[in-house]
């Protein structure tokens, strides 16, 4: 089966990632098959190597780099109806596609799918931590296709944090803007995304099997932005868009507790 009229996996490459192959395997190992590109800022021999090796068309991005800019690069390369960005580090089960177009197809104007994820910690896959699990709480309402419309809903969801797996998510294009991610933050630039998609009409549509697996490991960016403490700063303008001041600090300092599981320590 073949979708290469609809979707495209667009692979965002950094640097020279030695998980990148086995994220581009995922993608290959599709049951439905599709398209694969990549994009990268930092172009390499790594990166070529592997480009040319399995037949992915590389596109560079000369202009805005950091993790906004390449985001919006990559997004904009793409020419089909539907657009994954897969990061480099991170792996697609075998039917993401699958379960993506089952799902788009029950939905009504949908905005974006995103289906719940595992955690890739020394190799393992990790279902269950508390982190995972709170996540999950907060997306119940979105496991019934009949919330997926509801503006209040996924906006009272947002409110209380970021429970969307940014990896996991499709855009439908005709449904979202041009530039997605704002330049205003390097942690919080999803969930910004998503409180500004939360608002248009059409559907939020949630998969919760765990379709997507997000690597943890002391070099990724997610790390890296969470020991410098700058998402703690981001998190609190972002519960301020539907908190006052005294609640957007309590939330915050929850948040960030529930964050440390992040740690690759543990």
């Amino acid at each position: 089966m073949r979708c290469k009229n609809i979707h495209t996996f667009v692979i965002c490459a950094y640097e020279e990632s030695k998980y990148l192959e086995q994220c581009i395997l995922s993608l290959k190992n599709q049951s439905v098959e599709t398209n694969i590109i990549l994009a990268t800022s930092t172009p390499n021999e790594h990166i070529k190597r592997l480009c040319e090796n399995y037949n992915i068309k590389m596109y560079v991005n000369e202009g805005r780099s950091g993790i906004t800019g390449d985001w919006n690069f990559a997004y904009s390369r793409c020419v089909t109806p539907y657009v994954t960005i897969a990061h480099q580090d991170d792996l697609y089960e075998q039917d993401y596609v699958k379960n993506m177009l089952l799902y788009m197809r029950k939905a009504d104007n949908p905005i974006i799918f995103f289906s719940d994820y595992y955690e890739i910690r020394n190799g393992k896959k990790i279902y269950n931590n508390n982190l995972l699990r709170i996540k999950r709480i907060m997306l119940i309402p979105l496991r019934n296709r009949y919330g997926w419309k509801s503006i209040f809903i996924r906006r009272r969801i947002l409110s209380l944090g970021s429970p969307i797996c940014c990896p996991s998510v499709t855009f439908v294009k005709d449904k979202c803007p041009d530039i997605v991610f704002e330049n205003h933050f390097r942690a919080a630039e999803d969930w910004e995304a998503w409180e500004m998609l939360s608002k248009r009409n059409g559907s939020f549509v949630y998969c919760y099997k765990p379709l997507t697996g997000h690597r943890i490991h002391k070099d990724s960016e997610t790390t890296r932005i969470i020991e410098s403490n700058n998402r703690r700063k981001e998190n609190y303008i972002m519960f301020r868009k539907f908190w006052p001041a005294p609640v957007a600090r309590w939330l915050n300092s929850l948040y960030t507790k529930s964050e440390q599981s992040n740690n690759t320590i543990q």
